[in-house]
């Protein structure tokens, strides 16, 4: 079965996931503007979420984590939580 290892960075708008990830394409650290900015728990540890099977997360992040390109921030992703950056950092088949 399909895994993955993710982090993520939440926020409350599309304007402020926009920003954010602005700032990551431009030389921030993923980590520590997860830790600086994101609402989930997960932003402590930099927004790493560990290791997780396909059907574990919800829908529209699931999609995007088993077929996105390794390494690279993608969203905003919009959730029933709010918006995501996410960056699969390991895919195994």
């Amino acid at each position: 079965m399909a895994r993955a290892s993710a982090r993520h960075i939440l926020v409350g708008t599309e304007e402020e996931c926009n920003h954010l990830k602005d700032k990551i394409t431009h030389g921030a650290d993923f980590g520590e503007i997860a830790q600086q900015h994101s609402l989930c728990p997960s932003g402590k540890q930099g927004g790493e979420l560990g290791e997780f099977g396909p059907g574990q997360m919800v829908k529209e992040f699931d999609v995007v984590v088993f077929s996105a390109p390794v390494g690279e921030v993608q969203g905003p992703v919009k959730t029933q939580f709010g918006y995501h950056l996410v960056e699969v950092t390991e895919r195994k088949d």
